[in-house]
């Protein structure tokens, strides 16, 4: 095998330029206190949502190990989950509601959200209409229509974003699409991405409170934030929450934007055309499946129609495999090689007229296979700090919207919105899978093809399907 190596004025980010003397120059963007301008140099003021679990790290990697300015801590959680970063950063000032953060703090800059599937956007949007700059970790949203809101918001307030898909900036990912471009593998026509995830608590029935009290420090009811009101239990937070509809978007949403990303860059896919998919079921009785609405199933096989792309010249079937079933081996991989991951547990593989590119998650290591050639395996084993997704980030809000270093990120919302539109339309499929109506010659009618309209946001032959695109929020909570 072949390898290779690889105050509120503070918020109104501005960048100027202007011809003088038939010269260019450029003005620092930062404006404090009405008119001082301080250098893109000097430190971002940067505040957290989710400080605890993945915001961790987020944090202390967007603040470049502490060289930035943290003002501000959030997390809904005062007890063990959020210790570590409130002991990285003592003197900022820790809330457990973002709302009263984002009114009592008027000197953030930016702010990386790290918080449960179910209020991102809610935070997001509160942070943009702020003109505050966004860091929000996969999946951008809860939903489609909340994924389009993020998308549309980031242009009009000028933000910089950024979705936290770390392996977007993966040097694999620049490979990978690298021997598309040069037509190594021809035109692809169908896609494979598999997951071993749900690796949490999943097909199971819908956990019921104890009548345990809600452990000291947390906030339950900040926590449930737009999902209906329930008493608390252990069941959710501060992790299994990924299986419930309420809170999660399941195996989907977890790894989704990690590895849908590399075929949706490499092949500069757009919205889908139609979703099926169907799903595992879950027996306690003989002959009776149980029905759990409200959770995400024990394993799903989702597959998504694209049209042809300026990029892949055919249109092309991506087939999502979660719950540990995995697609079997083209003819073109030796029987004995791995797929994607060295254990096959996570990948991608990407079929097409001359050849084969499979990678593991994030992008990591792509293999080309070649019919009659060596396999060629691309090395990412030597990139560490998650290869700078934070800090690109980071000098993006400092340069300002619309800078050569904004246009270089890897995942801002104009690309990472409508690729989370993408992921999210699998978990349509299968909620309308799952839904039973009673009265009906078919009980599960929404078991069938979904066309999909993507400019509009809408299914166009199931209508019933259509409430999946938004939720229900509860009062005081709505986007």
């Amino acid at each position: 095998m072949k390898k290779i190596k690889e105050s509120n004025s503070r918020r109104d980010f501005i960048k100027k330029s202007a011809l003088s003397a038939g010269s260019f120059f450029i003005v620092p963007r930062f404006v404090l206190g009405g008119k001082e301008y301080l250098p893109p140099s000097d430190r971002l003021n940067i505040a957290g949502i989710g400080v605890g679990g993945k915001g961790t790290s987020d944090l202390w990697y967007a603040s470049d190990e502490g060289k930035e300015n943290v003002v501000a801590l959030c997390d809904v959680d005062m007890g063990k989950i959020s210790q570590k970063s409130r002991e990285r950063f003592p003197k900022a000032k820790f809330y457990q509601d973002f709302r009263e953060m984002f009114d009592k703090e008027k000197n953030i800059d930016a702010v990386t959200i790290s918080s449960p599937d179910h209020v991102h956007a809610i935070q997001a949007l509160a942070a943009m209409d702020l003109g505050i700059h966004v860091y929000v970790q996969k999946p951008l949203t809860h939903n489609i229509r909340e994924a389009r809101m993020l998308t549309e918001k980031a242009r009009e307030n000028k933000i910089v974003s950024q979705m936290g898909n770390q392996g977007a900036s993966n040097t694999g990912m620049i490979q990978a699409q690298e021997w598309f471009d040069k037509g190594l593998i021809g035109e692809v026509d169908e896609v494979f991405v598999w997951t071993n995830r749900p690796v949490w608590p999943q097909g199971i029935p819908v956990p019921k409170s104890s009548g345990s009290p809600v452990p000291e420090g947390l906030n339950w009811d900040l926590w449930l934030g737009p999902a209906p009101k329930i008493d608390y239990t252990d069941a959710y937070h501060p992790f299994n929450w990924r299986g419930w509809w309420a809170y999660g978007t399941g195996a989907l949403g977890d790894m989704g934007c990690h590895l849908i990303d590399v075929p949706f860059r490499v092949l500069g896919l757009h919205y889908p055309k139609a979703v099926e998919c169907s799903a595992g079921q879950v027996f306690i009785k003989m002959w009776t499946p149980e029905y759990i609405p409200e959770g995400c199933p024990p394993s799903s096989s989702v597959t998504l129609d694209f049209a042809a792309t300026d990029k892949n010249k055919i249109p092309l079937k991506m087939r999502w495999l979660d719950g540990g079933i995995r697609p079997p081996h083209p003819d073109l991989i030796p029987a004995n090689d791995s797929l994607g991951t060295p254990d096959s547990s996570n990948g991608v593989m990407m079929i097409g007229s001359k050849g084969i590119i499979t990678t593991g998650v994030y992008g990591f290591t792509p293999k080309l296979y070649r019919k009659g050639e060596e396999v060629v395996e691309f090395d990412t084993s030597n990139q560490t700090n998650e290869y700078g997704h934070h800090s690109t980030w980071v000098a993006a809000c400092k340069a300002g919207f619309n800078s050569s270093e904004h246009k270089a990120l890897t995942s801002s919302f104009d690309y990472s919105g409508p690729m989370t539109e993408t992921v999210l339309m699998g978990n349509i499929a299968i909620r309308s899978y799952m839904e039973k109506k009673s009265g009906l010659g078919n009980a599960f009618p929404g078991r069938r093809k979904l066309l999909w309209d993507g400019d509009a946001m809408k299914i166009t032959n199931y209508e019933d399907a259509n409430k999946y695109v938004t939720r229900d929020y509860r009062k005081g909570w709505e986007v």
